[in-house]
């Protein structure tokens, strides 16, 4: 397993382009604006508010998180130290390299959160409990 910490979680600023009368819009490109391609999207959407979602680790897999509706947070753990996050904003991304334990929570209602993934989904790629975590972590 990769060895990350929560200081290598961190938000990515994107450059939003405003149209006074179309609206805005914000581009992730891979390769360009995120340094590694992407081969898998997904969103999150009709969250209860007491609800987590994520609660897992990835071995390999990078993840870019934005919340393009409404806000959540994201809790990302190292088994040492914890650091939250908070998403409100659709032009700005937390990365989530491998090798962290990642909770999202506290949905706003209406949230929805989109997930850009460096790898395809792979079953083998996921640890889902919190204490074979910390074993594969060995601390």
């Amino acid at each position: 397993m990769i060895d990350s910490t929560v200081d290598d979680a961190r938000i990515i600023a994107l450059d939003p382009h405003h149209s006074d009368r179309k609206g805005d819009l914000c581009v992730v490109q891979g390769m360009h604006t995120v340094p590694f391609p992407i081969e898998r999207v997904f969103y999150i959407y009709d969250v209860p508010a007491a609800a987590e979602r994520g609660v897992h680790s990835h071995i390999r897999d990078h993840q870019l998180i934005v919340a393009v509706s409404g806000s959540f947070a994201v809790k990302v753990d190292d088994g040492r130290r914890s650091r939250v996050f908070q998403l409100k904003r659709p032009y700005e991304m937390l990365h989530i390299p491998p090798g962290l334990w990642v909770q999202l929570c506290d949905f706003s209602s209406g949230s929805v959160a989109l997930v850009m993934c460096r790898y395809g989904y792979d079953k083998n790629d996921y640890i889902n409990d919190y204490s074979e975590y910390i074993k594969h972590k060995q601390i």
